[in-house]
């Protein structure tokens, strides 16, 4: 049981970003995705979810078994499949509580008689004030906010497969903390996660199995934890033979 990706190539308009992307994340198991600005990581989180402005030109997708390469975003989603946002959306209209009944019910499939209670417990734990239930989904949050509420969406959804796109990015210490608390809340033998990051902080908080470097739509290397504070130390020329003008995990 496994999320499988093989020689992944994709494009857009005329651009191609991934270039043969081979990554198999297994039930239990946490992942990290490092990488340069620009070296395809949120294109991969992207087209793995089916966004429309993607165009796989090559490889597949496998989800436990399943090919879900030519899937709309939906039907991924039923299957197991979570994508926390770098950038959440607001959408007017429509409040927290709604939003969040209705797309729980359609994960589980099935009515859910304790929702308010199993919701509130979930704002409770995240440290989110229950008068959001009745704000419009993102709607005037701060930063901080909407990513917590990408990981309230993560605990309800209860996923096979999770994946976090650089959801720490923006986050004070505190704000950190408690989004990784969320994710720690679920991890275990019946899911696999997928975090995307340039900054070890978060997995001082979510320890990965796998790290991993994408560098120009390719994986190039793949280690274990100590990968990542070889990475602080010397940068990702090291492995990329390619001076990076950003700062490497900066804290």
């Amino acid at each position: 049981m496994a999320l499988v990706i093989k020689d992944l190539k994709v494009k857009i308009e005329d651009k191609e970003i991934l270039k043969g992307v081979d990554l198999t994340i297994g039930k239990g198991e946490i992942h990290a995705l490092m990488g340069p600005n620009g070296s395809g990581k949120s294109t991969l989180a992207n087209v793995l979810m089916g966004h429309p402005d993607y165009e796989v030109t090559g490889g597949s997708i496998h989800l436990d078994g399943e090919d879900i390469t030519e899937m709309e975003p939906h039907q991924r989603s039923l299957l197991g499949l979570f994508l926390a946002f770098q950038y959440p959306v607001e959408i007017t209209g429509v409040t927290v509580g709604k939003f969040l009944k209705r797309i729980t019910e359609l994960r589980r499939k099935k009515k859910l008689g304790k929702f308010l209670d199993e919701l509130y417990e979930n704002f409770d734990f995240l440290d989110i004030d229950r008068k959001f239930i009745n704000r419009y989904l993102n709607e005037g949050f701060s930063g901080g906010e909407k990513k917590r509420m990408e990981i309230l969406q993560f605990l309800l959804l209860q996923p096979h497969y999770a994946l976090l796109d650089e959801t720490d990015s923006g986050l004070d210490i505190d704000a950190l903390k408690i989004v990784a608390k969320g994710v720690n809340k679920l991890t275990g033998p019946n899911m696999g996660v997928l975090i995307i990051t340039h900054y070890q902080r978060i997995l001082d908080y979510i320890k990965p199995h796998k790290v991993h470097v994408m560098f120009q739509g390719k994986i190039v290397k793949t280690g274990e934890s100590e990968l990542v504070k070889e990475l602080e130390q010397k940068g990702y020329e090291f492995i990329t033979g390619v001076k990076v003008e950003e700062p490497v995990l900066s804290r």
